[in-house]
């Protein structure tokens, strides 16, 4: 009986045993994948860290012209200009790029809000790093992101606080990062790819998710309509973007997202800035869509995108009231470049678009930077002559007889 009794308890301390060896092993599995997440969450915070001071750009300006002081994002209302470039290992054209997409977003802290304005890259605008009115394409191609910049803040007058500028590879390499994006393409396209291979993306119409290539030629074609159309294309990419970026299902696709954004990324914002627009976008943002309006104008085979004036004001006054600006800024500062062009615009030789406004050939084709005007050197101007003086008064002659002695 006794011996029974004594089996019983062992059966029962082995299964204790063996109970509580499961639970410590499951708590180890569960400990170590704890440690894996906070690991591998430090490793991407690193890897940000890292990927945006590789990136960070010292633009040579504390703060904006139009600001009185310096901003924190952190406590300000700020705007940041998105500069998107044709910019590729194909084209070779670094110090030349154009600016393909410009989009200025104005943040509003108080409101959760973004107001976001794309401008048109043909817009004729004035451009101060040259001195005269130009497509706002171009600004860049002169100056880099601080023209592009100069030119942003005499047009909108508003303060450009940050600037992030990306290239087609950023663009590409973003979308797959995320698995690709949900877009409703209008109309059957074909367009070339990031490396200028014509009519390598086709894409039908209709509800479809593409991948980084497909949703690059989504984004820049413009055969079939206008630049304001590709402008709200641009958009809708940016915001689809942004919408399955903050609902990845798998905390590794960041790694591939950091460096995406890493390798081909520009910016004059610290690590630590950044961070504070990350927070902007996980309270949920109130995004509102807007363009520039304005109407088609080709003086020849130049095509310009010529801006409505009373429609500016009114975006210039949304965009100050969003930023909280107390009137004026660039009026009150007295920065402001005065236009001396006064004209309508007319047709140059500098940056001309191969065709017309529906762009014959390639329309991502490389223009050639400004050069100025040189003067016919087959010329050659006459050497001055003296005109003689048709009131010169005559000289009297003298009387002389018939054999010539003076009388």
């Amino acid at each position: 009986m006794v011996k029974q009794k004594n089996m019983r308890g062992r059966r029962v301390t082995r299964k204790k045993r063996k109970l509580r060896k499961g639970v410590l092993i499951t708590l180890i599995i569960i400990g170590l994948a704890l440690v894996s997440v906070v690991g591998y969450g430090s490793y991407l915070y690193v890897k940000a860290n890292n990927a945006v001071s590789d990136s960070y750009e010292d633009d040579g300006r504390e703060k904006s012209d139009l600001r009185d002081f310096e901003v924190d994002p952190n406590i300000d209302n700020v705007s940041i200009l998105i500069i998107g470039v044709d910019e590729n290992e194909h084209r070779n054209n670094a110090e030349t790029s154009r600016s393909d997409t410009l989009m200025l977003a104005t943040f509003n802290r108080d409101e959760g809000s973004v107001k976001l304005v794309s401008i048109p890259r043909d817009s004729y605008v004035y451009v101060p790093e040259v001195g005269r009115e130009e497509k706002i394409t171009h600004a860049h191609a002169y100056g880099g992101p601080k023209a592009t910049i100069e030119t942003v803040e005499n047009l909108m007058d508003i303060p450009v606080d940050y600037y992030v500028r990306v290239n087609f590879h950023a663009f590409v390499d973003v979308v797959d990062a995320i698995g690709g994006i949900d877009i409703d393409v209008p109309y059957e396209l074909e367009e070339s790819d990031s490396m200028d291979k014509r009519d390598a993306i086709h894409l039908l119409p209709g509800e479809q998710t593409v991948d980084g290539e497909e949703a690059l030629a989504f984004a820049r074609t413009r055969k079939l309509d206008n630049d304001i159309e590709r402008g709200k294309r641009q958009m809708e990419v940016v915001n689809a973007v942004a919408d399955k970026a903050a609902s990845l299902s798998s905390v590794f696709q960041f790694d591939d997202l950091i460096a995406a954004v890493g390798n081909n990324m520009n910016t004059n914002m610290t690590f630590n800035e950044m961070m504070t627009f990350i927070k902007y976008a996980t309270g949920g943002l109130d995004i509102e869509d807007m363009t520039l309006e304005g109407s088609d104008y080709q003086p020849g085979s130049t095509y310009y995108w010529l801006l409505d004036e009373p429609a500016l004001e009114e975006t210039k006054r949304l965009l100050q009231d969003h930023l909280e600006l107390s009137g004026s800024s660039a009026e009150e500062s007295g920065e402001t470049y005065e236009d001396p062009n006064t004209e309508e615009p007319a047709e140059e030789g500098t940056y001309e678009e191969e065709g017309s406004y529906e762009e014959q050939g390639d329309p991502y084709q490389e223009e050639e930077p400004y050069q100025e005007e040189q003067p016919d050197e087959s010329y050659e101007e006459e050497p001055y002559q003296e005109e003689q003086d048709p009131y010169q008064e005559e000289v009297p002659q003298e009387e002389t007889d018939e054999y010539g002695n003076p009388l």
